[in-house]
């Protein structure tokens, strides 16, 4: 028997079911679906020393259990001392059974540890269906020891769906569990 990740089964079981009842859908190939999951981190202060950009690179890493790889700027601005080539951020994009799983630690785990939670602002949808969400911390993550952490700094995570409009984007991603500020229906 295979491993089949929970919010996967999650997803075929029940959200899958809700969606078509909600939107009226007649066949099951139209709900939308989660495609991939981004996490990005700019690390500007990358420029004056390595170590920084190699850090957030493991710590990227080990947050997302896939290689993360580094962003590298992509024309000289002086002012800021930065040349072309120079790495200054850090991404992974995450699919199939790894993403599931970071969505469900994401969830369960990390977004109860922000200071002060209340809820994610729906504001982040795009037009298109897809949600952004900004972390103010990596140390939320409990795959990072904060003893470690010589450098805080936050993260954007992107939901890219299937849904057409963000409407349908929300409601796939309430199922799921996110904990938006205002629910409703």
């Amino acid at each position: 028997m295979s491993y089949n990740p929970r919010l996967k089964q999650k997803y075929t079981e029940e959200i899958v079911p809700a969606l078509m009842q909600e939107f009226q859908y007649k066949s099951q190939m139209e709900t939308p679906r989660l495609l991939k999951i981004s996490l990005n981190q700019g690390v500007g202060d990358a420029i004056t020393d390595k170590k920084i950009i190699e850090a957030a690179l493991e710590e990227m890493t080990q947050i997302s259990g896939q290689k993360a790889v580094a962003t590298k700027s992509k024309k000289d601005i002086s002012n800021f001392k930065l040349r072309r080539g120079m790495p200054i951020g850090v991404r992974v994009t995450l699919r199939g059974e790894r993403m599931y799983e970071f969505l469900d630690r994401l969830i369960s785990v990390s977004l109860p540890r922000i200071r002060d939670f209340k809820g994610i602002n729906e504001k982040g949808f795009d037009g298109r269906g897809n949600f952004t969400l900004g972390v103010p911390e990596q140390i939320i993550f409990p795959e990072i020891n904060i003893d470690k952490v010589n450098r805080i700094g936050g993260m954007d995570i992107t939901f890219v769906t299937s849904a057409k409009t963000d409407k349908e984007a929300f409601a796939l991603l309430r199922e799921f569990g996110l904990p938006f500020k205002n629910l409703k229906k």
